[in-house]
């Protein structure tokens, strides 16, 4: 665990720019697609994080 969350923290987000990167070679149309799917989902996550922190606070 000491060296895998690291590992994940910095590949995670390199492996969701390079998939990005190549849905804009494949198609433009989808990679806007993904980057709506990685947004609704950033947004259900702070929403998630934000109800859990007023809830406990």
């Amino acid at each position: 665990m000491r060296i895998a969350r690291p590992l994940l923290l910095i590949s995670t987000p390199i492996g969701v720019f390079a998939g990005l990167r190549e849905a804009w070679r494949f198609h433009w149309w989808l990679a806007v697609l993904m980057a709506a799917l990685l947004a609704v989902i950033a947004a259900f996550l702070g929403y998630t994080l934000r109800r859990i922190r007023r809830e406990s606070g």
